[in-house]
């Protein structure tokens, strides 16, 4: 997937509350890479990020619909590769 750089953007942004959406879709992705990460911190976000190849799709749309990426930044980086 084209995840990776698709979270950069969430990097800078201010800790929000975690989703139902996000707990059902990223908690996978959550454990296996970034478990050792705080929930809702910076470094959660930024090992999201760097992962953010391998995120599922519903993980993704979770993540726009908690305004953590815009899905106008999701398609960019699609398109950048």
């Amino acid at each position: 997937m084209i995840m990776a750089t698709i979270l950069a953007s969430v990097i800078a942004a201010d800790a929000k509350p975690i989703t139902e959406g996000e707990k059902k879709h990223c908690a996978t992705a959550y454990h296996q890479y970034c478990g050792e990460y705080g929930l809702e911190s910076a470094a959660l976000r930024n090992g999201m990020s760097r992962i953010g190849r391998s995120l599922s799709s519903a993980c993704v749309d979770a993540l726009i619909e908690a305004g953590e990426v815009s899905r106008a930044e999701v398609e960019r980086r699609k398109k950048s590769g």
